[in-house]
């Protein structure tokens, strides 16, 4: 909760001025938005309380394991994402597409077990 206390106030003073450079109009759209939309202000909340509990998580998941745990997560997350769009998409795919991806999953399953043998 502290990491995301001090984090939070920097990304905010880092993001705003990039994002009203590269997007001059996005308040004048955000605000139309908002007026045509009858739910859109409660999208806008619903997708910052998912950031936030996504941001949560990970830390959580840090400190109760370890940030190689973390990382070897996501490259499992990865993985079931490209399985998941090639079985819902069918989205074409190489062999070092499938290469990849299968060093991947066993990369993960060596590390659950060499974590499951040295505790």
């Amino acid at each position: 909760m502290n990491l995301l206390l001090y984090m939070s106030p920097i990304a905010v003073l880092v993001l705003v001025p990039a994002v009203l450079i590269m997007e001059p109009n996005v308040l004048e759209v955000i605000l139309s938005l908002g007026k045509q939309h009858r739910y859109m202000w409660l999208l806008l909340f619903i997708n910052s309380t998912m950031a936030y509990s996504a941001n949560l998580s990970n830390f959580l998941v840090t400190k109760h394991t370890s940030a190689l745990t973390l990382q070897v997560l996501g490259n499992a997350k990865g993985a079931v994402a490209v399985v998941i769009s090639i079985l819902l998409f069918r989205n074409p795919v190489t062999v070092v597409g499938i290469g990849g991806y299968t060093m991947t999953v066993l990369g993960v399953v060596a590390y659950g077990e060499a974590k499951r043998r040295f505790r």
